[in-house]
């Protein structure tokens, strides 16, 4: 049984710690491009895209990476289907030529590329047509970034996939606090090393670049020029950086965590600074980060990828109790702090992927951090406090049904103040 869980979770990271290049919504709607093009077999000559609300919330402003700063759904299925390479996943656009970028922007000009509302029950979902003279191919999308369900060529279906209620047939049942803290407390090193070290090296090097150089609205570097440099403000600094650079066009890939590379950052950023702050070994932050990785993913596969519930949020709860377990938290004051974080800022909304998303990672790990505090002195918010409920299973089943039932109206009017005068 211990085998089988440890698989599990085994099965857990190595599904969502991948390497992505860029916003996730925009890379998605490219990667779609990119495998519509490979069947086409051409360039093509007009593309027609729905997408659904969230994807259109989360793509509409953000930067599509390696395009020089164009922004938008048009612009990221245009450069999929230019210069884009499917095999290379949630890095499809990392090969893009200079000569392709020119024909993209003449392209995206020319307004070759029209978008539409999809009407759907899922959160995360795009339809996509390609033509060119009297061929046309039509690529389905949804539930995950990679998720491509359909695949037809001038009518005739090539490709059919169920939408898998298990996610590349992972088995998420196994999450638990107890359970991960026991994996986090137990698994080899050699099992998670790859993935861990391979998180904090994209991570840590595009959070730098992000104190090092203009982007967006410069959340990091403001944090650190007018807060001062101890560690609470470089834990919120190093992940808001991150994000800086992420939303605004930095052309490096970030490890990412329930499907964001956002996420990606917040749940793994602040739980580095305050392991070099606590001179902890490599063994110890490894394992802290392990944890934080999967309590962030234990809050938020139930929720979707996709809601008007931020990201930022459950990713930053598993920061904080990482933080909690460096500085030898029990396991309840471990599920303390992410109860203690929920309570705190759980009403923070999703309005799509920009250059605020850097101030609600900031947001988050502020109150991350205070929730830790909170723990390690034995305080927390009691059962009956708003949200909070008689265990940390019980609060994180509030908080999803929050995320899921009680904001559907507000992803719905959300939507329509980005989209509408």
């Amino acid at each position: 049984m211990e085998q089988e869980l440890n698989e599990n979770m085994m099965n857990v990271l190595k599904n969502e710690l991948v390497k992505a290049l860029g916003c996730t919504e925009p890379i998605a709607i490219a990667y779609v491009s990119a495998k519509a093009a490979e069947v086409l077999g051409c360039i093509p000559e007009r593309i027609e895209i729905a997408c659904s609300g969230n994807i259109i919330k989360n793509a509409k402003s953000a930067v599509v990476p390696m395009t020089g700063g164009m922004r938008g759904i048009e612009a990221a299925a245009i450069a999929g289907a230019i210069g884009g390479k499917a095999d290379k996943q949630l890095e499809v656009l990392m090969e893009v030529t200079n000569e392709e970028l020119r024909l993209c922007n003449r392209l995206l000009w020319k307004k070759m590329c029209t978008v539409s509302r999809l009407e759907t029950m899922e959160k995360l979902h795009i339809i996509e047509k390609m033509f060119a003279g009297s061929d046309e191919v039509e690529i389905e999308l949804a539930r995950t970034h990679l998720g491509i369900t359909r695949i037809e060529k001038n009518g005739s279906l090539i490709f059919e996939a169920k939408v898998q209620e298990k996610e590349n047939g992972v088995d998420y049942s196994c999450l638990s606090v107890e359970n991960i803290l026991a994996f986090a407390n137990t698994v080899p090193m050699e099992e998670v090393m790859f993935l861990i070290e391979e998180q904090i090296r994209c991570n840590t090097a595009i959070a730098n670049r992000g104190l090092s150089e203009n982007f967006g609205a410069n959340i990091g570097k403001t944090l650190l020029r007018y807060y001062g440099d101890d560690i609470k403000t470089r834990a919120k600094a190093m992940a808001a950086a991150g994000s800086d650079a992420r939303m605004n066009g930095c052309e490096l890939p970030v490890v990412i965590n329930s499907g964001s590379g956002n996420q990606g950052m917040t749940v793994s950023l602040p739980v580095l600074e305050y392991a070099k702050y606590l001179k902890a070994g490599k063994e110890m932050t490894i394992r802290a980060l392990v944890l934080s990785n999967l309590l962030a993913i234990y809050q938020k596969y139930r929720i979707g990828r996709l809601s008007a519930y931020c990201g930022a949020v459950s990713a930053a709860a598993g920061a904080g109790a990482g933080i909690t377990y460096l500085y030898g938290g029990n396991e309840k004051q471990i599920s303390d702090t992410v109860a203690n974080t929920l309570a705190n800022i759980s009403g923070i909304i999703c309005d799509g992927a920009s250059a605020s998303c850097a101030a609600k990672i900031a947001t988050s790990v502020d109150a991350a951090i205070m929730g830790s505090i909170m723990a390690r002195e034995n305080n927390a918010f009691m059962s009956g406090d708003g949200i909070v409920k008689d265990g940390l299973q019980k609060t994180i089943n509030g908080v999803v049904k929050l995320a899921r039932d009680g904001m559907k109206t507000t992803d719905e009017v959300i939507l329509d103040i980005m989209v509408n005068d």
